[in-house]
């Protein structure tokens, strides 16, 4: 029986491209008050920025039920005994935690593996692409764990977002640097380290913010695939794809939508790079014990340094 392959929609992965991979995508919870909906089955992309920018109440996001996965286990189970499950970096979020409880739930005798993808967005929906590929060519569950394990490590994300005025709403960080940042005009950039979301510098300009995306493929090796992911601005997607696709195959480059699980906190024009980079390129300093890569420079300007106020950005 062919492995089967869960995700959960803080993957970001476009709903065609799951469908092609067979992919399994547990939607995570939306609130806008007292309104609940789920992640792109009650609720669009488009319908949820239109409702950030417009409601007066600003939204939470909320992990999917034990129950959730264990439902999705569970029908999964009639068409294979071998699943793989990967969930969202669970230093953000308790994703993960429902799908370890939604295995238990499940009464059906078949092999569930729950992993944590030490990522979000498109960096966790590269991770669960590599395995459902793998899954789709018949591999065995031992061959899927493996390709996981190595594809964790080789996943970078980095992004700029638009305007610090969601991270403020969010509670993410206080108001004197909102107010700093926004005087200044400068726009945060990010990455994740070590399953966290962090700051990773400050651009004066957003188009700056963009050229730093673009340097991050310019000076990494061996990229495997990329995505590019958006959260309202598909014309500059697609225009940093063209400048992309000049030194990177056009036909390993992804295009998503950016969902509520970070858009709550980052807004419109929030725009993240994710790439997966070639196992074999992935070098384990001896003292560090962390992958070798190329540095790139990240301005920096002298104002006070943007912390995250809370180290999960959805529950």
């Amino acid at each position: 029986m062919t492995v089967k392959i869960v995700t959960d929609s803080t993957a970001d992965l476009p709903v065609q491209l799951a469908q092609e991979l067979g992919i399994t995508v547990v939607p995570v919870y939306l609130r806008f008050g007292e309104k609940v909906y789920r992640d792109r089955v009650d609720i669009s992309e488009d319908e949820f920025y239109q409702k950030l920018v417009e409601s007066p109440v600003h939204p939470s996001t909320s992990q999917p039920t034990p129950a959730d996965f264990a439902d999705v286990y569970s029908k999964l189970s009639k068409e294979t005994d071998e699943i793989v499950s990967i969930q969202v970096t669970s230093k953000l979020s308790g994703t993960h935690n429902s799908a370890l409880q939604g295995r238990e739930l499940v009464k059906a005798g078949c092999q569930i593996e729950v992993v944590d993808s030490l990522s979000t967005s498109m960096g966790l929906g590269l991770i669960a692409m590599a395995a459902a590929r793998l899954a789709e060519a018949g591999e065995s569950l031992q061959a899927v764990m493996e390709e996981v394990r190595q594809t964790i490590p080789s996943i970078r994300l980095f992004g700029v977002f638009d305007t610090l005025k969601y991270l403020l709403l969010g509670g993410r960080i206080s108001k004197a640097r909102a107010m700093v940042g926004t005087l200044l005009n400068v726009k945060p950039l990010i990455t994740m380290r070590d399953g966290e979301l962090v700051q990773a510098g400050l651009a004066r300009t957003r188009s700056k913010g963009i050229d730093r995306l673009f340097d991050l493929v310019k000076n990494t090796l061996n990229i495997q695939e990329l995505a590019i992911v958006h959260s309202t601005t598909p014309d500059e997607a697609g225009s940093l794809k063209e400048r992309i696709a000049s030194i990177f195959d056009r036909e390993r480059i992804h295009i998503a939508r950016l969902g509520p699980a970070l858009g709550v906190h980052g807004g419109p024009g929030t725009l993240i790079l994710a790439l997966r980079e070639k196992a074999s390129s992935i070098r384990q300093d001896a003292g560090e014990g962390e992958p070798s890569r190329k540095r790139i420079s990240l301005p920096s300007l002298h104002i006070p340094r943007l912390r995250f106020s809370c180290p999960r950005l959805f529950a």
